[in-house]
């Protein structure tokens, strides 16, 4: 096995558990590391893509260049996502999101 599939299929593995997380989990700072862990695949992934210069082609400048500006874009929305999750925390006094059960809907006709 060459190491491109070795880092393929690690690819493959990150993107799916991250995907799996995201789509589970239902605690916030949990669906945040499931989205950085399938964030980290795709990055893997195109990172393979772009290192065809092995492979005896020249590599890919275009994709280098998506990929570190698809690391500094996830690392930004990483910081505003848990600075959201702080300010939540810090508002209500759970990191959790619940259901409104305090708002009732009066559905009595006589009452319009």
């Amino acid at each position: 096995m060459s190491a491109t599939i070795v880092f393929g299929l690690c690819a493959a593995v990150a993107a799916g558990l991250g995907l799996y997380g995201v789509i589970t989990n239902p605690h916030p700072l949990r669906k945040i590391v499931a989205f950085n862990l399938l964030g980290s695949g795709v990055f893997l992934f195109f990172g393979i893509i772009a290192r065809r210069a092995a492979a005896g082609f020249d590599g890919d400048p275009v994709l280098q260049a998506l990929v570190i500006t698809g690391i500094v874009v996830a690392f930004s929305a990483n910081a505003l996502a848990l600075a959201l999750l702080l300010e939540l925390h810090r508002a209500t006094g759970s990191a959790t999101l619940h259901a409104d059960t305090s708002a009732t809907i009066d559905t009595d006709p006589a009452d319009a």
